[in-house]
């Protein structure tokens, strides 16, 4: 049964739409507000560990239209705090994306101008926010801001809270491949696949492993995943790669690209509303080429701060920020986008065989 659900932003503005599902059972829930411009993939957005405490707004209108297949999931569950769009799927022949999603108890809001709310955040930045459902605004209101402090409550180390609870092991597709070591920061599955099939084992770590245990598997080189949240405030990870710099070749991935710059003596900073999407052209001077990537991330490496030695490598042509770093000397290099795609185009997956290429 359908209500009249909000979407209220911290920063005082409020949405309303349809509320899906039954306003009874299914609870409002907080989250950072973020907008995504890819025109698929929203199964993939909403298991990827990097949205994790989200709330995800989508700009293009129709969404649920191809249906669902938990084949193409990025992790074992949904991480999204809530799902924002202007029409989803909702009919007798098909519903089965709205339905996954109201199973998994993650609020859905349609019939929203997400146009003027995307404009918002563009203009004001990323800002906390709360779905749920009242019958009006001033209870919409009330509602919100109780979820909203409560979720600020929570602990800050978003990593901490996706990451495996304990090491696992893969076995590799390629017999005569190298070993690899990935420090689990949120990490997709299809950064393992891409392992898998180059490599001869490939082994998942805790984001709070230590060096020791990282060396003691032996691996030829060490992958730095994806995840969520700030990394300045991802606990241990900066010293345990610190660590690791210059023992075996790292390759990193967005917070893995983060935490490595970090360990390098760079800093990081918030960008106003992060990018997010399918469609973002980078400038790569490893494989000398332009191409479009998928992005997921709020925050960037100040290019002020790396230090000498350390040479930018992939550049974000819609705002010249960092997306790439590398030093061949201590043997890292490090992209901020997803060259493991899902969602979006697979034109710098070609960074894969760059990197086991440097273990051999």
């Amino acid at each position: 049964m359908n209500s009249k659900g909000f979407l209220v932003l911290e920063s005082g503005e409020i949405f309303s739409g349809v509320w899906h599902g039954d306003k009874s059972r299914l609870q409002g829930r907080a989250g950072e507000v973020v907008f995504n411009t890819g025109h698929s993939g929203y199964e993939e957005m909403a298991t990827d560990p990097s949205y994790f405490s989200q709330i995800l707004v989508m700009t293009a209108p129709q969404q649920g239209n191809y249906g669902e297949d938990d084949f193409v999931w990025e992790s074992e569950r949904i991480w999204i705090e809530g799902f924002v769009c202007v029409e989803i799927q909702d009919t007798k022949r098909e519903n089965s994306w709205l339905s996954k999603l109201l199973k998994a108890g993650v609020p859905v809001l349609s019939e929203v101008d997400t146009r003027r709310l995307t404009l918002i955040l563009r203009e004001q930045g990323t800002t906390w926010g709360a779905l749920v459902a009242a019958d009006n605004e001033s209870e919409a209101r009330t509602k919100a801001e109780a979820l909203i402090e409560k979720k600020k409550t929570e602990p800050t180390d978003w990593v901490h809270v996706v990451t495996t609870g304990a090491a696992r092991e893969f076995e590799g597709l390629k017999v005569d491949g190298p070993r690899v070591a990935v420090l689990d920061y949120g990490c997709k599955k299809n950064s393992l696949r891409e392992l898998r099939s180059r490599c001869s084992k490939v082994k998942v770590f805790p984001s709070r492993a230590t060096a020791a245990e990282i060396k003691e598997f032996q691996p030829h080189g060490i992958l730095l995943s994806n995840g969520p949240g700030d990394p300045a405030l991802v606990e241990k990870a900066v010293d345990t790669v610190r660590e690791l710099i210059g023992w075996r070749y790292i390759f990193g991935i967005c917070m893995g690209h983060q935490i490595l710059a970090q360990a390098l003596g760079a800093k990081t900073y918030k960008l106003k509303f992060g990018h997010r999407g399918g469609n973002h052209p980078i400038q790569d001077k490893v494989l000398n080429r332009i191409y479009m990537t998928s992005q997921n991330h709020g925050y960037a490496v100040d290019e002020k701060t790396l230090p000498s030695g350390v040479e930018v490598t992939h550049v974000n042509l819609n705002d010249q920020t960092v997306s790439g770093v590398m030093d061949a000397s201590r043997k890292v290099l490090s992209v901020q986008f997803h060259p493991e795609s899902r969602p979006g185009p697979h034109d710098s997956a070609e960074l894969f065989d760059y990197f086991v290429r440097q273990l051999t």
